[in-house]
């Protein structure tokens, strides 16, 4: 996989280092959702187990991740924001694809 800047400008983003993959690769409301699944990408992931599972500061799972403070602060901020809004609107949350029409 591989990250897209977003608009024209401005270099590539680093592609984080995945440390572990989730063995995960969907979580399904029950009843089942009818509704558009929220793909979180494997950076996401692995930012959030990182600091919010392994209890790392962000420096230290950007230094794990090979990336900077403020991009873990990114991640951790959409992936939150995606888990969160998978549980309060009853989605399921796909794990590792990208979708190009999500937001």
């Amino acid at each position: 996989m591989h990250r897209r800047r977003r608009g024209g400008r401005g270099r590539f983003p680093i592609q984080p280092r995945i440390g572990r993959k989730p063995l995960a690769e969907s979580m399904t409301p029950e009843p089942r959702s009818v509704r558009e699944p929220i793909y979180i990408d494997l950076a996401e992931a692995e930012a959030l187990r990182l600091v919010d599972l392994e209890g790392m500061y962000q420096e230290q799972a950007g230094v794990s991740m090979q990336v900077s403070r403020g991009t873990i602060w990114r991640l951790l901020a959409s992936a939150r924001e995606k888990v969160t809004r998978s549980i309060f609107e009853g989605r399921s949350l796909v794990v590792g694809l990208q979708n190009e029409n999500e937001t």
